[in-house]
């Protein structure tokens, strides 16, 4: 059950504002840039708007529905994260514990020191792989479909993109993935990376359960989120969006996934903790309004509201940013004046990212366009979805925020 919006000038924001948003969307629509979407803003605990256009997919042309599902990615990640941390609160973990104490097969990483995706050199790192380290994307860890390191391509070559479709395991990803090199010594650089996967199988391994059990059991189903999980039952295939791809070369939109051949269908093999979730608008707010409230909604706690402030602070070294601290081609949040918690985006500095977002303001997004932030000082949430792959194929979320922040009247 989808939930209505309240009238906004009770939550401090103009209705007129918020209607702007409707008609600028339809432009992405009109031009065939997006097939459709949904879009949710709740303030003070109330939403305030939602608006969904558009069709699921071109050639069926049935339309977006508040209950439409859809492929959320790295959208994954945050919750992947709160998993951790709901153990680490447990005494199960430490963040300062080196990762090999539970995966013993990350005792042995090497770095990449030269050459090429054929021929090279490693060296070892100046300390291990720490826990802390794979929330935060300092490990060295990488993806392949970077194109930006002879490490990618080792990712590439070993077929690490492709996992769930060979049908191979999250232990098994994690087995294959240490016998690569780093690209950095742990803790030195920030690289977008497969190291929420890495959590994933963590969670595993100090709960004794498989992930898609813990999620379900421990976040999922305590906070209402009925339509979040890793594969789409039968009864609930009609309402997933197509996913769609443009191409890196050009050309035209082509579709990635769709939805009687959706590679979502069945049980899935390989439980991906940084990308593999499907969810729906209604769902994932159940979430952030978990995330706004403490840690805490209706009557179910995850999470300390002290823990949750530690994976709120930004956690690079020095306080510095993604822009300075990262050198990455690929993120699903712009760098400057951002720095990184654990499993979020940090808002540092509004003026250096040219946002209206208050300090604090945490959020992240999925490769097929999907985002969602929380304004704790503004007392905002924003939740979109659509499915349209890169994430960088238009400049939708800023502009998104931009008309939203300029419906806040109080």
């Amino acid at each position: 059950m989808h939930t209505e919006p309240v009238t906004p000038e009770a939550c401090g924001m103009s209705s007129a504002r918020l209607a702007r948003i409707t008609p600028f969307l339809s432009s992405y629509l009109e031009h065939k840039r997006i097939p459709g979407y949904a879009l949710l803003l709740a303030r003070r605990g109330q939403v305030v708007f939602r608006s969904e256009q558009g069709v699921k997919d071109w050639d069926t042309q049935e339309a977006i529905t508040p209950d439409t599902i859809y492929r959320i990615y790295s959208m994954t990640k945050p919750i992947t994260s709160v998993a951790l941390m709901m153990l680490c609160e447990e005494g199960l973990i430490r963040l300062e514990h080196e990762v090999s104490r539970y995966i013993p097969c990350f005792e042995h990483l090497e770095v990449f020191d030269g050459g090429d995706a054929e021929t090279y050199r490693t060296r070892k790192p100046a300390r291990p792989v720490r826990v802390h380290d794979l929330l935060t994307h300092t490990a060295g860890l990488t993806y392949g479909f970077m194109h930006q390191h002879p490490v990618d391509a080792l990712y590439r070559k070993r077929g690490l993109g492709q996992w769930n479709a060979r049908g191979g395991t999250l232990a098994e990803f994690v087995e294959a993935l240490a016998e690569l090199p780093l690209l950095f010594s742990p803790g030195e650089r920030w690289n977008y990376s497969v190291a929420t996967d890495v959590v994933g199988r963590l969670v595993e391994v100090v709960s004794g359960m498989a992930l898609d059990s813990f999620l379900e059991e421990r976040i999922l189903s305590p906070l209402g989120m009925r339509d979040t999980a890793f594969s789409i039952s039968d009864d609930r295939l009609s309402r997933l969006a197509t996913c769609y791809e443009k191409p890196f070369g050009g050309g035209a939109t082509r579709r990635q996934d769709g939805v009687q051949d959706s590679s979502y269908r069945g049980a899935q093999s390989y439980l991906s903790g940084g990308g593999g979730l499907l969810s729906t608008v209604d769902d994932y707010l159940r979430f952030c309004r978990m995330l706004a409230n403490g840690g805490a909604l209706d009557g179910v706690r995850l999470l300390s509201p002290t823990t949750l402030r530690l994976m709120l602070r930004n956690h690079l070294p020095g306080n510095e940013s993604l822009e300075h601290m990262g050198d990455s081609l690929f993120t699903e949040t712009q760098t400057r004046g951002a720095g990184f918690g654990l499993g979020f985006s940090i808002m540092l500095d509004g003026v250096a990212s040219l946002s209206a977002a208050g300090a604090g303001t945490y959020s992240w997004g999925g490769m097929a366009s999907t985002y969602f932030w929380v304004d704790p000082v503004e007392d905002l949430i924003g939740i979109f979805m659509t499915q349209l792959m890169p994430s960088g194929s238009y400049p939708i979320r800023p502009q998104i925020q931009s008309l939203a922040y300029a419906a806040i009247e109080e």
